[in-house]
């Protein structure tokens, strides 16, 4: 057996819940996680917003209705996941809390919400697709951050703050804190300092 089979077999699933404005960078730390957590042996899955909105919620608009439905289906794919042993992350804005406090309730396994934060004049500034130009100009509608509210989680396990933190920094906090709750192997954080 290896060690990371070994190791595997200590960890129980969870939610990581990545929420913020479009632009934070909620699917770049995601992204930036999900292999170092595979490289410890752990099941990990990555439910990207947009992917599946391309795919799951395909036809979905942008109304509050249809955003709830969106991310409601998130949640229930994270469920089945992490109640499986996997850690599902989830990288969507999920700007409403109501839903986000709705499937922490039905979650069979731990969830951790953690709160990507960065002021809209930063992710403002990120904008490589012009989507909150377009929004200001009043070409999308139903922005969030723009015509659209984004509700921050009042009581989130985990703030990042992505404007003055580096994506090491902020990944160490999520892998600190899964090993503080026992979820990950002991650890684990050194890898993301390098």
């Amino acid at each position: 057996m290896s060690a990371h089979t070994d190791m595997s077999a200590h960890t129980t699933g969870c939610i990581l819940w990545f929420t913020g404005l479009s632009g934070a960078g909620k699917s770049t730390l995601a992204e930036f996680l999900t292999p170092l957590l595979r490289e410890l042996g752990l099941k990990v899955e990555l439910l990207d917003g947009d992917e599946v909105r391309e795919n799951l919620s395909k036809g979905l608009g942008f109304s509050k209705e249809d955003r709830d439905t969106n991310v409601r289906r998130i949640g229930f794919v994270a469920n089945l996941l992490a109640r499986n042993g996997v850690i599902a992350i989830s990288a969507a804005i999920s700007p409403y809390r109501s839903i986000r406090d709705e499937i922490r309730s039905r979650s069979q396994a731990p969830f951790i919400e953690i709160h990507v934060a960065a002021p809209l004049a930063t992710v403002e500034e990120r904008d490589t697709k012009g989507l909150y130009a377009k929004a200001r100009a009043g070409l999308l509608k139903q922005f969030t951050g723009i015509s659209d509210p984004y509700e921050e989680p009042l009581h989130p396990e985990l703030t990042l703050h992505t404007d003055r933190e580096s994506i090491e920094e902020s990944a160490t906090k999520v892998l600190l804190y899964l090993e503080s709750k026992h979820l990950i192997p002991q650890g684990s954080s050194a890898r993301a300092r390098g």
